[in-house]
């Protein structure tokens, strides 16, 4: 399967999606962004433009340079049109494996025999979501970092059956959105979730055991093992909800050490889900 990589689609507009929808278009490619509603879309075009004002007033694009990557970009909520005559697809939707495969499903009908299948998942099954389709080789997980137009890595995992060919193809795309990658088997938690997940449940543990205060662990982690974030500005920005859903999943197939810490629970439970709704470890309000 050597083919030419020309127009990629993006499906789910929000954090993780505009922002690999913005990197796909200032690496050159023919961008479609899908979501279901047009509110999503807009939302995402206006956080897209304001990344690309950034890059400018930053001298790292000029104002040519961002009219020639915004003209590549179109936004729809019409599946088919988004997937119909796309070589590269990556899937920015919950992280919830049901959804995941009930995509795939879908786009395996409605994409091009050619077209490569990338998951954006943080943690969930690269062969999974493969089985649900006719191109397992042509199916790999793609796990950008947020925000994605900024950081660097993407962790690229290959699943049971992915192929040579898709691996090189999914390379070439990363490397033309300006990251770094790293190829790994699949494996829960891939690398830097796996990880990130258990320091950042033990931070919970050392918060429910008075060990230090919130701000006195982040300054800990940050000042003394150089982490540019700290556990709890890092799940605030992340997501509680989306942490426990992780630890979950990573409970589940790995063990009694990712069990997810009851104080985190509950402050799922009491809507303290991050910096998306105001209040999460932190108050943003």
């Amino acid at each position: 399967m050597n083919q030419t990589i020309n127009a990629i689609t993006v499906i789910g507009a929000g954090t993780m999606g505009r922002g690999i929808a913005y990197a796909s278009c200032l690496a050159g490619y023919a961008t479609k962004l899908y979501d279901v509603e047009d509110h999503i879309l807009n939302k995402a075009i206006e956080n897209i433009a304001g990344s690309f004002r950034k890059a400018v007033d930053k001298g790292i694009l000029t104002p040519a340079g961002v009219d020639q990557a915004q003209a590549l970009l179109q936004t729809t909520t019409d599946l088919d049109n988004a997937a119909q005559a796309a070589d590269f697809v990556i899937e920015a939707i919950p992280e919830k494996i049901d959804l995941k495969i009930a995509l795939f499903r879908q786009l395996d009908q409605i994409a091009p025999r050619h077209a490569i299948f990338a998951t954006n998942t943080s943690s969930l099954s690269i062969t999974e979501m493969a089985g649900a389709t006719q191109r397992a080789p042509q199916v790999i997980g793609m796990h950008f970092f947020n925000p994605a137009p900024v950081m660097k890595l993407i962790e690229i995992i290959r699943g049971l059956e992915t192929s040579e060919e898709t691996i090189a193809a999914t390379q070439e795309v990363a490397q033309l959105m300006q990251k770094e990658t790293v190829v790994i088997n699949e494996s829960p938690g891939f690398i830097t979730t796996r990880i990130n997940a258990m320091i950042g449940n033990e931070a919970f543990y050392m918060l429910q055991e008075g060990v230090a205060t919130a701000p006195e662990i982040d300054k800990a982690l940050k000042l003394g093992l150089n982490h540019p974030m700290g556990p709890f500005e890092l799940v605030d920005l992340v997501g509680l909800d989306v942490r426990l859903n992780i630890l979950n999943f990573l409970h589940q197939t790995l063990g009694e050490k990712f069990r997810p810490c009851p104080l985190m629970v509950k402050y799922v439970k009491a809507g303290r889900l991050g910096r998306k709704v105001g209040k999460g470890v932190y108050n943003y309000s």
